[in-house]
């Protein structure tokens, strides 16, 4: 029997049924829901919940009332307490009392009504973990709900909340908080004491100012603030240590905050009204591989935009550049850099319709003339020193030994980087056939290595010996496989795959927990595993893009951790193309919802 007591003191004309009720609700997904404890109207045109739902767990089924062989299987006495019940997208406009009938609830799912109000009974669901109220029309927040003690999700996006209780500090145990889209033009600082979170999404509301008191979040790596009306952020948001992504479109800021999270990697601050970029901000910025400034008024570039070592995208477009530093090209990792919208001058349309592999090479070139004219007539240059630049191997601990449509990298390159500490590597858009051997020298420091651009078949089970490796860029080869050594590569974030032959998501892949990257797009890819990805829990980026899936698994819906998700040019037929246009939150959300229940 229920492990819960059965509610007394209950209306004994509760129970009954009216027909119209009846037939929301088929008697067999009922007493289905006795066995499994998951019950699914999701999509039904409910009105109202039927009350045979909220006594699910109280009333005697109708077998009860049968003549039952004790042999048989359907045994109604041994019934499940219903913990999943999904109720969204229906047009319910309010819940009952009687939603205290089911204390055994963990999943409660409402999103997508008509819900205004909600019943104070909602406090008494002490299991629940998950609470989704998201696209309702409600205006307040019970208070009854900040004392869920267990509840780890709070979804409420897309309603009219225009406050928070501040009670809203007593869900310790809560890990995702969603208040996006609402009307909220301040918060209660006791959001502060939510010491486990790890997703805040502010996004889409009207604040002018958040509480110093977010600093307190050590746990959180996604803040997403974007959509509101912030004219600053506060200084102690230097405590959130954990913080990976940060998202400040679409705001009045004048400056970029001062954050020294060693974790944090990228960066939205577009849409804002910033106009210098100051080194104290930037400097801070040690880990960042994406920095987004779109539409700003950014006059000019300061030199420390170059200590950025590991960026990988800078997005200027639409700002007040008028002329470029030629050291930008220097950045080790960049590889999209996006200026439309400036007033360049120096530097022609057509160069900068070209994109960023030729728009960086012509700043290289610039760096080169200045030298030369620096250094006059009678300078020498070593047999090395004309194969690669020295001064990147000294000061940015950059080997470089691309765009030559080479068979081999030379000796003397490597010669060249002599004792240096390497740390990034780029032999892109050669003829190499072979994995070079003597990158096994740099093994202590190298984290970075790109071979994109060659005509590599096989991957050598030496790169696994490169344990420092962070970042590995093999576009753009003839590879179908990885080797399964691979999976030892323990500080592996990022690796990039796409215009290869695999036929299937590498093996490797699916052990190596630190993932947040992976780029596979425009191969032949037939299918993924989902529940492996799932087991990557810092998988943000994952590219399956033009490859052969014709089925996406609904529990890829769980990956709850990818923040981009890219499908397109496959040829299977759900999610159709206009959820995938959608973006990967309502990938996502539709995945989910097609899972069985």
């Amino acid at each position: 029997m229920s492990r819960f007591k059965r509610a007394g003191n209950v209306d004994s004309l509760a129970g009954f049924r009216t027909p119209k009720l009846e037939t929301a609700v088929p008697y067999g997904l009922l007493k289905a829901a006795r066995k499994s404890g998951q019950l699914n109207l999701s999509g039904r045109g409910l009105t109202e919940v039927p009350q045979n739902v909220y006594r699910l767990n109280i009333d005697e089924p109708a077998e009860a009332q049968e003549n039952v062989s004790f042999g048989g299987s359907d045994r109604w006495w041994e019934q499940t307490d219903l913990t999943k019940l999904l109720l969204s997208s229906n047009q319910l406009t309010q819940l009952s009392e009687d939603i205290k009938l089911l204390p055994a609830l963990t999943i409660l799912d409402l999103h997508d009504n008509q819900l205004s109000t909600l019943p104070s009974a909602l406090g008494e669901l002490q299991e629940l973990l998950e609470l989704r109220l998201s696209h309702n029309k409600l205006s307040s927040l019970p208070t009854e709900v900040c004392s869920l003690n267990n509840l780890r999700s709070l979804t409420l996006q897309q309603n009219l909340l225009e406050t928070v209780p501040e009670e809203i500090g007593e869900l310790g145990n809560l890990t995702e908080l969603d208040l996006s889209n609402n009307l909220l033009k301040h918060l209660p600082s006791s959001v502060g004491h939510l010491s486990a979170l790890q997703k805040v999404s502010l996004c889409h509301n009207k604040l002018s100012s958040l509480p110093d008191s977010l600093g307190q979040l050590a746990n959180v790596k996604l803040l997403d603030c974007s959509h509101n009306q912030l004219t600053d952020v506060p200084d102690s948001l230097a405590g959130m240590l954990a913080l990976e992504q940060l998202y400040l479109r679409h705001n009045n800021l004048r400056r970029l905050p001062q954050l020294p999270a060693p974790a944090l990697r990228e960066v939205f601050a577009g849409n804002n009204q910033l106009e210098l970029l100051e080194a104290e901000q930037l400097t801070c910025l040690s880990a960042v591989t994406l920095l987004e400034l779109r539409d700003n008024k950014i006059r000019n570039l300061p030199e420390e935009l170059m200590l950025l070592l590991t960026l990988t995208r800078l997005d200027l477009t639409n700002n007040d550049i008028s002329t470029l530093p030629a050291s930008l090209s220097l950045l080790p990792n960049l590889k999209v850099l996006l200026l439309e919208g400036n007033p360049l001058r120096g530097i022609r349309k057509e160069l900068l319709a070209k994109g960023t592999s030729d728009l960086l090479k012509y700043l290289r070139g610039r760096i080169k003339e200045e030298a030369v004219g620096a250094a006059g007539p009678t300078a020498m240059t070593l047999p090395s020193e004309g194969l690669v630049n020295t001064h990147n191997i000294k000061t940015l601990k950059t080997l470089e030994y691309s765009n030559k449509q080479a068979a081999m990298v030379p000796d003397e390159v490597f010669d060249a980087a002599g004792h240096q500490a390497i740390i990034s590597v780029n032999f892109s858009r050669n003829q190499l056939t072979t994995f070079p051997p003597r990158l096994l020298e740099l093994r202590s420091s190298l984290s970075d290595i790109n071979l994109g651009f060659n005509r590599l078949s096989s991957c050598s089970a030496d790169i696994c010996s490169l344990q420092q490796l962070t970042h590995i860029d093999l576009r753009n080869n003839q590879l179908t496989d990885l080797p399964s050594e691979m999976k030892n590569l323990s500080k592996l974030r990022c690796i990039v795959l796409n215009y290869n032959r695999f036929s299937s998501f590498p093996e490797a892949l699916y052990q190596i927990v630190t993932l947040e990257t992976v780029m596979l797009g425009n191969n032949q890819v037939g299918g993924v595993d989902p529940s492996r990805l799932r087991q990557l829990l810092s998988l943000s980026t994952l590219d399956l893009s033009n490859n052969d899936l014709l089925r996406v698994p609904p529990e890829l819906g769980l990956c709850t951790s990818l923040r981009c998700l890219s499908l397109e040019g496959n040829p299977f037929r759900t999610p159709r193309v206009a959820i995938v246009a959608k973006g990967t939150d309502a990938v996502l959300e539709y995945l989910r919802s097609r899972i069985p229940t």
